[in-house]
């Protein structure tokens, strides 16, 4: 009988404390999952993924959609594309290609700042992103020289809600400063990413 008053003054009253849940966290992937991500990557599976996400990428700049479906992010200072979790992906295999992104941008000569975790609800759902943020190695210009910013600043997503996976994405923003020289094309680091034949 209690519970039936408390809902109804919680109805009538609401609670203004009771704010929508946000918690975020710092965390990383235990050594054993590093490595076994490295030998996946170089296995069969990894490789029809790569494929068909790189193909859906460059489709999507033609105006076709093919699945797994590609959106992309084109802005002066900002670049980018998600890719939907659906048909061929698993919720192993989404992870999967999540860490391999961030090992692959690693290879490219840049450095994990930060990778957490972000757990807020909205209307009643849970949205949990897993971020990882990259930077190119900080270097102290030389006289008369300008810092490298490889590609630019680097952030990978993955979106899961209610603890299924929705989407991937990779960012890349780049330093208009003068400090810095121009970023390196866009394009170019999208083949070095998928480039299933490297190493």
């Amino acid at each position: 009988m209690n519970s039936f008053f408390d809902d109804l003054f919680g109805k009538i009253f609401k609670n203004p404390a009771k704010s929508p849940v946000k918690v975020k966290e710092n965390y990383e992937f235990k050594e054993a999952d590093l490595q076994e991500i490295e030998s996946w990557m170089d296995g069969e599976e990894a490789t029809k993924l790569f494929d068909q996400v790189y193909r859906s990428y460059h489709l999507k700049r033609t105006g076709i959609n093919e699945s797994p479906q590609v959106h992309l992010f084109q802005s002066p200072y900002a670049n980018g594309f998600a890719v939907t979790y659906e048909p061929p992906f698993t919720p192993e295999t989404f992870s999967k290609l999540f860490l391999a992104f961030s090992r692959r941008i690693l290879a490219l000569g840049y450095k994990q700042v930060s990778l957490d975790r972000k757990m807020e609800e909205i209307n009643d759902q849970v949205k949990t992103t897993e971020k990882f943020y990259l930077k190119p190695p900080l270097q102290s210009p030389s006289e008369n020289q300008r810092i490298s910013q490889l590609f630019g600043n680097v952030s990978i997503e993955k979106i899961s809600i209610d603890n299924k996976p929705s989407y991937l994405k990779l960012l890349v923003t780049v330093y208009s400063d003068r400090l810095y020289e121009d970023a390196q094309p866009f394009d170019q680091m999208i083949d070095r990413l998928f480039d299933t034949n490297h190493g």
